[in-house]
Formats: structure tokens, C-alpha cells, sequence
């Protein structure tokens, strides 16, 4: 058994690599009208055999026109890149936010991505973006041009304006329902991917920016970090490795080696530890039942009777995490979930499990995973509405003993998303909680998520994620397309 899993996983790098080198071959190849006509149907037939709530914010006839209506459009060759921006809005249009097609990007090997790593710190690198207002700002410069400072707007790179770029970007991905504030949230920090995109990575950027009501050009090059101090930083590193209180804090707390933060943070404000503030950056990383239950085993002993909850930009993770979460905030017994809707069985095996990937991937599946999904198919069953639902997470749950029963205020805005937003979805419909901030970017009333699986369109390669699964929190509101209002509504300033 173990032969055929070496076999398996080595074959799998294999073909990996070379499907990597091949399709970056073919990045910039003319994909014929017919060809490009055949993936839009590809992905409008997925879009209704694997979505299960397709038609909630766009009427049928519409999208059947969309869809229709972007074929007649082409009529001549395109590359992936001009094909992605034809067919994105399109599939944008649905407005569910986990569900998007992938721009097309250059692959790099781990050998690759070293070598361009030792080359230094690019030139978007450098700097922190956020969107406000209609434009881009710095808000951190970790550059050697120490005449930037944050709050300097950032007007043009290499020529193009930035406000046109993230407009245009902006078509190509969707929140859930009718949703703004997400766009807003991402907006900045993804600026440099809409670039990379229509650019490829750069050694310098020529930057346009604004200071004090004054222009100034300044060209911005790929840096090497210091070596002395890199030193010193990687023998800091070392020390800290070694530390058994570090690294327990990194298996609970969870670590983000790429943004150099903990996942997870609980902290006490007041002398007398009155207030406790925990922030969650995702319902990722790290083991969170062991974190839960330190961190409120510490706000019971400190007796804090505060507890502000801070899910500002938290894109979402896990669904056992947040029930886990719920079970010491809630004040009773709880259902967390109602039945989530599948198109039907077959969707669930076709989508998560039959469709794409590599043959050497298909044959790992299928040694390891008939089980798991055979059991998919045993819990799925028709309503008397006729639709398909499978049901996870629906029981009732109880408190833990140690739960929190004092002021609970969660802190939100466009950022928090997904399973961010189904927690909060129940902590407002229980009114459990008091809401600050701005309208969550994730809906109220569920979104279209659980198994999403990725599936490749067969002539251009481009690839679509389409979510499964519309899991639905137990509490819902009767508006409609929208996120969870704050009651208590705070705009961040430029400052």
C-alpha cells in the first residue's frame, strides 16, 4: 500500500510540473471563437447542475440572456486573460461571493518562486494599500524611500490610474447578495493583484503619487533586505522557535507565516482586567478548541464582564470552529444551522469529488475518500418542497460550562465574510450581541459555500469555484441580499 502512495504522490509532482510548464506556454495563445463559445456553456451547465441557489439574485431569463448574449459578443480569438474578463462578470453577476472564476496567472515551481525571492522585496511589497473614498492610499511604507508617508495617495503606477483599475477588477468577483461594503474592504489590498494580473511581477514601478496637494514621481526598485539585519531577524526567529511558550502559542493562536501575525489574540484592557477583547483574523490555522477554552477559562477567572469580539476582516474558515466558538457566547441551548440545500446526490459527489483534477489525484480519492462520500449520499434527502437538503450542524447544541454571560459587542465591517457572517447571523438574530462597525460583506440570511469545488473549463483552462452547499444560520432576517447591519454604525475616516 505504501509503493502505490509513492507511486501516487510522485507521479502527482510529476504531472504537476509538467502541466505547470505547459500551461504557461499557452498563457498568451489565441483560443478560437468555437472553442471559447464551448467553455461558456461548460460553465453555465456546471453553474446549474452544482449551484443550489443560482436564480436568488438574478432572475433566470436574465442570466440565460447574459450567458447568450456573451457568445454573440465573441467573434474572434482570445487569450485566457481576455476570455477571463469577458466571462468573469458574467458568473460575478449571480452575486455569490464564493463563487468566481480564477484569473488566469503564471505558475512558478518552488524552485522558481526561491529564486525570485532572493532577488528582494518587490516594489508592491513595500507598501501597505487601503481604498477610501474613491482612492488609493498608503498606509504603511516599508520602503527605503522614507518620504512617503502614510496618507500619501497613490494616483498612478507605470501610467495606469488606479481608481480605473480596481473599477475594472471590481467587475470580475462579487459579495454575497447586494453587498458594497466588501468591495470597499478588498479593494486596496488587492490592488496589486489586479496589476500583477494584467502586468506580470515587476523589478520597479514607476509611482505616481500625491503629497500635500503636490505631484511627485518616484520610481520604487525591488530591494534586497539588509543583510546584517536579516541576520539578527533570523537569529531572533531562532530563539523565539526554540521558546516552548512560542511555540504553543503558534499551535493554538495559529500562525500566518506569510502576514507574520497570530490567528488568534485574546487581550485585557482596564487595570482590573474588566474587559476582554478577543480578535480572530480567520476561522483558520491553529487548534481552536484548545484556544477557545484557555481564553475563556482566562475571562472567567478575571471575571471580566465585557467581551468585545473582533471579526473585522475576517474572511471566514472553518464551520466546526464557529459552532465551537458559538457554544461560549450563547446564553441557551442553540441550533446553529438549518438543513443546507444541494441540487441533489449526484451534485455533491460530481462536484466535490468526481470532477477535476489530475488522474493521479482521482486515483488518490478514490483509495482514501468512498467512505466519507458514500455517507454524503445516505444523508441527503428530499423535503416535501421537493428540494434536496443535507443536514450538518442542525441539532442542538448546548453551553459550555465556562461561557461567557456578560456585555458581548462584535466589531464587523466589509471584510468579515463567510463563516464570520454566519456566526454573526445568529449572535444578532438571538440578540445576544450589540453590533458595531459597518454591514458585514457576507449575507445575513446564508451563503453558498461548504464543498466548493475548483473545476477546470476544458479548452481555455481557465478555472471556476462554484460553492455546493447554501448554509443557511439558524436566525434570518427578512431583508433581503444584505449583510449584518451594525446597530451601531462607525465609518473609519482617512485617519
Amino acid at each position: 500500500m505504501k509503493k502505490i502512495v509513492s507511486f501516487i504522490f510522485i507521479s502527482l509532482v510529476f504531472v504537476h510540473c509538467t502541466s505547470s510548464k505547459k500551461y504557461n506556454r499557452q498563457l498568451n495563445d489565441l483560443i478560437s471563437p468555437k472553442d471559447l463559445k464551448s467553455d461558456v456553456d461548460f460553465t453555465y451547465k456546471k453553474l446549474q447542475q452544482l449551484h443550489p441557489d443560482l436564480y436568488s439574485f438574478i432572475d433566470k431569463k436574465e442570466l440565460d440572456f447574459k450567458f447568450d448574449s456573451l457568445k454573440t459578443t465573441i467573434k474572434k480569438p482570445m487569450t485566457r486573460l481576455g476570455f477571463y474578463k469577458k466571462l468573469s462578470p458574467i458568473v460575478a453577476s449571480i452575486k455569490q461571493g464564493h463563487t468566481l472564476v480564477y484569473a488566469p496567472t503564471k505558475l512558478m515551481n518552488k524552485k522558481e518562486t526561491k529564486a525570485y525571492t532572493k532577488k528582494g522585496i518587490g516594489p508592491f511589497s513595500q507598501f501597505d494599500f487601503d481604498f477610501y473614498d474613491h482612492k488609493l492610499y498608503v498606509v504603511k511604507n516599508k520602503s527605503y524611500n522614507t518620504t512617503i508617508k502614510s496618507g500619501t495617495e497613490v494616483v498612478s503606477v507605470n501610467g495606469i490610474k488606479t481608481i480605473d483599475l480596481i473599477e475594472e477588477y471590481n467587475t470580475y468577483y462579487s459579495s454575497d447578495g447586494y453587498n458594497t461594503t466588501l468591495k470597499k474592504e478588498y479593494s486596496g489590498r488587492r490592488f496589486s493583484s489586479y496589476f500583477t494580473i494584467d502586468h506580470g511581477l515587476q523589478d520597479s514601478l514607476n509611482y505616481v503619487f500625491k503629497i500635500n496637494d503636490s505631484i511627485k514621481k518616484i520610481t520604487i526598485y525591488r530591494h534586497k533586505e539588509d543583510t546584517i539585519a536579516k541576520i539578527k531577524i533570523k537569529k531572533t526567529a531562532f530563539n523565539h522557535t526554540k521558546s516552548k511558550a512560542i511555540r504553543k502559542k503558534k499551535r493554538l493562536n495559529g500562525y500566518n507565516k506569510d502576514e507574520k501575525r497570530f490567528n488568534r489574540n485574546l487581550r485585557f484592557i482596564e487595570k482590573d482586567s474588566s474587559v476582554a477583547i478577543l480578535k480572530i483574523n480567520s476561522f483558520k490555522l491553529g487548534n481552536f478548541r484548545a484556544f477557545y477554552k484557555e481564553s475563556f477559562n482566562k475571562i472567567n477567572q478575571f471575571n471580566s464582564h465585557t467581551l468585545i469580539l473582533d471579526l473585522r476582516d475576517n474572511g471566514g474558515g472553518r464551520l466546526n470552529e464557529i459552532v465551537d466558538l458559538y457554544s461560549y457566547l450563547s446564553d441557551s441551548t442553540f441550533v446553529f444551522l438549518e438543513k443546507s440545500e444541494v441540487v441533489s446526490k449526484r451534485s455533491l459527489l460530481e462536484g466535490a469529488f468526481f470532477n477535476g483534477g489530475s488522474f493521479p489525484e482521482k486515483m488518490i480519492k478514490t483509495i482514501f475518500s468512498p467512505l466519507i462520500y458514500g455517507y454524503l449520499l445516505l444523508t441527503v434527502h428530499k423535503n416535501e418542497n421537493g428540494k434536496n437538503y443535507y443536514a450538518t450542524k442542525t441539532r442542538p447544541h448546548t453551553i459550555y460550562k465556562t461561557a461567557f454571560k456578560g456585555k458581548l459587542y462584535i466589531l464587523i465591517n466589509g471584510g468579515s465574510f463567510s463563516a464570520s457572517s454566519i456566526i454573526s447571523s445568529n449572535l444578532k438574530g438571538s440578540k445576544r450581541a450589540t453590533f458595531v462597525g459597518q454591514e458585514t460583506g457576507g449575507g445575513y440570511n446564508g451563503t453558498v459555500a461548504g464543498f466548493m469545488p475548483i473545476l477546470k473549463m476544458p479548452k481555455s483552462a481557465l478555472k471556476i469555484r462554484i460553492g455546493l452547499m447554501l448554509i443557511t444560520p439558524h436566525h434570518q432576517t427578512i431583508i433581503k441580499g444584505h449583510g449584518i447591519f451594525p446597530d451601531h454604525e462607525i465609518r473609519p475616516t482617512l485617519q
